[in-house]
């Protein structure tokens, strides 16, 4: 799960070794209809009220529950999901979505549990890290990894972006050599105005690829860098060290993958960088300052770095699960629009006390649950849209959006002909809103075919306010963005009906705090699903457009995925 209600990083689940909630009763209190949509055409009016919220809360029940163990991949988790999934699809009658006649793509992982240590000899003294200091994984999928004496470089935030100026790599060889690099961006300050960010260096608060994580593993790996670490801080990372727990359990990665990365990926605590810093002669908080300047030059620092990580490894047959709703039109059923929501969550961790099963209620029960009812809606269309609908759950998003991956790189059909994907990754639970939150708005005219559909409901589309934490990059959708195919990325909205107006931020903590990751996302007896409802409907007839438009789905100038959509068309000749 990406959404500002979670804080979330994006691949590797957290099992949380604190995280001992007792399990909630399944029931809740009954959620009020949400209210008839206007200006809406007759034949979606029985797609619009097959979407209920007794239906919806039934799914969600059915996949958080303690039977299906988590929805870890590579359990029996898994194999229940996908036959529910697929029992489902059945039943309203939809067509297997692989070509082969199933409704179940193959996705080959690979699992690799670590056990790693670390330590540094800075200026002759040997310095050991705390198990809770750092986390770490091999790059690479084999059983041992050793790394002796690999000297220690400061790259400042690790970025090199030619179309900013900016380089922190200035003038120096990484290869072979442990980079150490701050989470997120420059956070560069407005010259004109100290007190705000310069919206031209880097977008200014909104996060770009650029401080993602995945990015400064890739340019350690593009350096040639034998080990990255990133120092971790909760404020520009956006969510706390503890959230990256699960690089302590089983990961996942696709096999047979071709990916460059460096021998060792890790993490370490703030607090144990100024200590490494502080050990080598160097003040953390003054080079940190420095990096925030084009002029930084990398920082050798007075230390050797030691590795050695054992890998336990696994295959593990995984599955995507597609259905399809064939277009009504025989020009125009050969072109697609995917909707999609990851099936999995965290299974099972025996080692902690009391409750052990992370059922993921809301993230992502809650988005497969979405998927099934607008599977189900569209089925009541006479006619069918004329173009082809696909419902796609895509296993291990929280494993690094490994399922959505796999079919971005392995369509089924053809990403030229796929006009766009709508993504659900977790549900508003609190109630009715006035707003819509698109993550990335501005992006695509997808965009514009939601705000249109919003009016139906007198609401209105918001833009994320929390652009820093870059969670357009951490779910589903972003992989087939990154192919070029435009994305919708909504997010429940933030201002609630009849309640204060710091109600949306309030619940989002709670959220974050009590639930997100732990045992205790669960079905909670005080949900009030219509607010869901109503964005099923919108983001409904958002798809349902875009399957009989004139107008295909663009990116708007200067975003990132535009060349690439645009190059991907040409080739075609659509």
């Amino acid at each position: 799960m990406k959404k500002r209600l979670a804080i979330f990083f994006c691949g590797l689940s957290s099992f949380l070794l604190a995280c001992n909630a007792p399990q909630q009763t399944a029931t809740t209190s009954p959620t009020p209809a949400a209210p008839a949509m206007t200006n809406i055409p007759a034949a979606l009016k029985p797609a619009i009220d097959s979407l209920q919220a007794n239906k919806l809360l039934q799914h969600i029940k059915t996949l958080a529950s303690d039977e299906y163990e988590g929805r870890a991949p590579g359990t029996k988790g898994e194999e229940l999901t996908a036959e529910y999934l697929a029992e489902q699809f059945k039943k309203f009658g939809l067509k297997p979505g692989n070509p082969d006649g199933t409704y179940i793509q193959k996705v080959p992982l690979v699992g690799y549990t670590p056990e790693p240590s670390v330590s540094f000899n800075v200026g002759g003294k040997k310095l050991d890290l705390a198990a809770e200091e750092y986390l770490m994984i091999a790059g690479r999928y084999v059983p041992m990894t050793k790394i002796d004496s690999s000297d220690v470089v400061f790259v400042g935030y690790g970025v090199d972006a030619p179309e900013y100026g900016w380089n922190d790599f200035k003038d120096v060889n990484v290869k072979g050599k442990t980079i150490v690099m701050l989470v997120n961006d420059p956070q560069i300050p407005d010259p004109n105005d100290p007190k705000k960010l310069d919206d031209k260096l880097f977008k200014g608060k909104a996060m770009t690829y650029y401080g993602r994580w995945t990015y400064k593993y890739e340019i350690a790996a593009e350096k040639g860098a034998a080990a990255a670490i990133i120092v971790h801080e909760t404020a520009t990372a956006g969510y706390p060290f503890e959230a990256l727990q699960s690089i302590r359990q089983e990961n996942f990665g696709l096999r047979g993958s071709k990916q460059n990365r460096a021998a060792v990926e890790s993490w370490i605590t703030v607090d144990a960088a100024k200590k490494l810093f502080s050990a080598a002669g160097q003040d953390y908080e003054a080079l940190k300052k420095a990096a925030l300047s084009k002029d930084f030059k990398p920082v050798a620092l007075n230390a050797k770095a030691n590795f050695q990580i054992k890998t336990t490894l696994r295959d593990v047959d995984s599955k995507n699960v597609i259905a399809k709703l064939e277009g009504s039109d025989p020009k125009l059923k050969d072109e697609y629009v995917i909707y999609t929501a990851h099936w999995d969550h965290m299974g099972r961790n025996e080692k902690i006390q009391g409750d052990q099963i992370f059922n993921g209620a809301i993230d992502n029960a809650s988005g497969v649950a979405c998927l099934l009812e607008w599977a189900e809606a569209f089925t009541k269309l006479n006619p069918a849209p004329k173009r082809s609908i696909l419902f796609l759950a895509v296993t291990a998003e929280e494993k690094g959006l490994l399922g959505a991956k796999y079919y971005a790189e392995h369509p089924l059909y053809p990403l030229e002909k796929t006009l766009a994907v709508i993504n659900m990754d977790g549900i508003n639970q609190w109630g009715r809103t006035k707003d819509i939150t698109v993550v990335g708005l501005g992006n695509s005219t997808l965009d514009d075919v939601l705000a249109e559909a919003a009016k139906s409901q007198n609401r209105v589309i918001v833009p994320d306010p929390e652009t820093e934490k870059g969670f357009f990059y951490r779910s589903d959708h972003f992989e087939f963005a990154k192919q070029g195919v435009p994305a919708l990325d909504p997010d429940g909205g933030n201002d609630y009906i009849g309640k204060p107006a710091d109600y949306g931020q309030k619940t989002r903590d709670e959220y974050t705090e009590k639930d997100y990751h732990k045992p205790s996302d669960e079905v909670k007896p005080n949900w009030d699903l219509s607010g869901a409802v109503e964005d099923l409907q919108l983001l409904l007839m958002v798809g349902y457009n875009v399957a009989n438009g004139d107008k295909w789905p663009e990116w708007k100038p200067g975003t990132e995925f535009k060349a690439k959509r645009e190059a991907m068309l040409k080739k075609a000749g659509t």
